[in-house]
């Protein structure tokens, strides 16, 4: 008698058990297990496969949507104006420059941590407004506190903006 021994690996000896109990089962369970064996491969494969991809693709559906809409509404709102350049010569002369344009008297005095804080007695809120937004636009400067207060007749204000860079 000659004993050989073999070494399987676990998978062909997982194969080997499937193959016996597949052997032993009848022709009609043989049908039923293979049935849902197929099911479940269905399953799996439109849950993991299909379902993903629809979903992936709807996705990218919506987002070109979304991006094609953007370009519209920018090819709709034209070309931007050109930049207004920046003011030249030092800041506060910048800032009285604006005041000017805008029918303001301002009292400018700099600050130690860098900056200016300016006063207007007494001005138009309209043209406070636009003085303001032209410092911010045409110099380095950028506001940092604003406080306005109502002045005695309609319309009018005083106020205290501070800029710094």
């Amino acid at each position: 008698m000659i004993v050989r021994l073999l070494q399987r690996s676990r998978l062909e000896a997982a194969i080997a058990r499937a193959d016996r109990w597949w052997s032993g089962l009848s022709a009609r369970e043989r049908v039923l297990v293979g049935t849902l064996g197929a099911l479940l491969v269905l399953l799996v494969a439109v849950y993991g496969v299909v379902k993903p991809i629809q979903a992936a693709r709807a996705d990218a559906r919506a987002d070109i949507r979304q991006f094609e809409t953007l370009n519209a509404r920018i090819r709709a709102a034209g070309t931007l104006p050109p930049a207004q350049p920046l003011a030249a010569g030092p800041p506060d002369a910048a800032i009285a420059a604006a005041a000017g344009r805008a029918g303001l008297a301002v009292q400018t005095v700099p600050l130690v941590a860098g900056g200016y804080r300016v006063t207007v007695a007494d001005g138009g809120y309209d043209g406070v407004i636009r003085w303001i937004d032209e410092v911010a636009r045409t110099t380095t400067l950028g506001v940092k506190q604003v406080s306005i207060v109502r002045g005695g007749a309609p319309g009018r204000v005083s106020a205290t903006v501070e800029f710094g860079g």
